[in-house]
């Protein structure tokens, strides 16, 4: 979007409305610009000039543009672009936020649901191969807002068998580049589709169920109820805790997390104990017979995908089972991430 700005000289300042989101420069007043006064408008100028007070009516001297509305992702779903490591922000013992800076400021325009699949740059020392001798490549879902200018962030948790994991973790520096392609759509929401919504998550499967809640329930027209079952070893490991209390506590009407954990702590405990078990389900997520009213998000780790929804056909979603196949969710109200 772009606007006509028009230099306006005067004698009298008049008020002048700049259709901008920003704020142009401050006009400066000069005596140089006395002669033109006293020799292009005679006695009527200078009588105008002693009126003001001495000096002349400042030039408008507003410059400044209106910033234009980005219609394209600073990202490419085609290619791969080395993106620069702007800085490593650690959250907890096995776990980083590495801020990526986006191409010329822009920012990612990421459809909510969607991905970017990484892999090292080109040339890179210690890059990660495959078992054909391919660079290795693994998906992540931002947990930046898709409109943020300028960065991209990415919460990775360090596996120990984790080929991309270690290799960020361990080899990546600030100023380091890492090669980056997206956003990938994984499933299109839409705003209130659904009645309820449920989303199961295990350990940095959380990242994309956070960008759908973070998403949608700071949406003003949602209506939609979300219920999040998400599951960790400790305390320690819960990710993105506090944003997630944060959305509780701005929705308590829409959104309700539920965290149950394996190991958890001997006292001041309030949450569940143990896996996603049917009694947990049962007791949180709005039963199978709300048909299209129901969706079930899950992503986590593949033993617990497996157990909670069935085992995921690689790219595909594979047949529903588990425990949802068996409180009678179809393959139409379940989504693997």
């Amino acid at each position: 979007m772009s606007f006509l700005r028009f230099a306006t000289r005067t004698l009298r300042p008049v008020p002048v409305c700049h259709f901008s989101t920003s704020t142009g420069g401050t006009p400066k007043s000069s005596s140089s610009n006395l002669p033109f006064y006293l020799g292009g408008a005679g006695v009527t100028g200078l009588g105008a000039y002693l009126f003001l007070g001495g000096s002349p009516a400042p030039f408008s001297t507003t410059t400044s543009k209106p910033k234009q509305k980005q219609e394209k992702s600073a990202l490419d779903p085609e290619r791969f672009l080395d993106l620069k490591l702007k800085s490593i922000e650690p959250y907890n013992h096995n776990t980083s936020r590495f801020v990526f800076e986006l191409p010329d400021g822009g920012a990612a325009l990421s459809p909510i649901t969607s991905l970017v699949v990484v892999r090292a740059s080109e040339g890179s020392e210690h890059a990660p191969v495959d078992k054909k001798g391919n660079l290795a490549i693994r998906a992540y879902t931002p947990i930046s807002s898709p409109d943020q200018e300028g960065e991209l962030v990415l919460l990775i948790k360090k596996y120990e068998n984790g080929v991309i994991s270690k290799y960020v973790h361990e080899r990546l520096r600030p100023n380091d580049t890492l090669a980056i392609k997206g956003p990938i759509v994984k499933f299109p929401y839409k705003a209130n589709e659904f009645e309820d919504v449920a989303l199961i998550g295990g350990g940095s499967g959380i990242t994309p169920l956070y960008q759908l809640l973070n998403h949608a329930l700071n949406d003003p027209v949602n209506r939609t109820r979300f219920t999040l079952l998400y599951a960790n070893v400790s305390e320690g490991d819960i990710l993105l805790h506090e944003e997630l209390a944060t959305l509780q506590r701005a929705h308590p009407d829409t959104f309700k997390v539920v965290h149950t954990l394996d190991k958890p702590p001997a006292a001041g405990w309030s949450g569940a104990s143990g896996y996603v078990s049917r009694e947990l389900v049962q007791a949180h997520v709005p039963p199978a017979q709300k048909g299209d009213k129901i969706k079930v998000f899950i992503c986590g780790p593949p033993g617990q995908v497996s157990a909670v929804a069935g085992k995921k056909d690689g790219m595909k979603q594979g047949e529903i089972g588990g425990i949802l196949k068996e409180l009678g969710y179809t393959e139409e109200q379940v989504f693997k991430f």
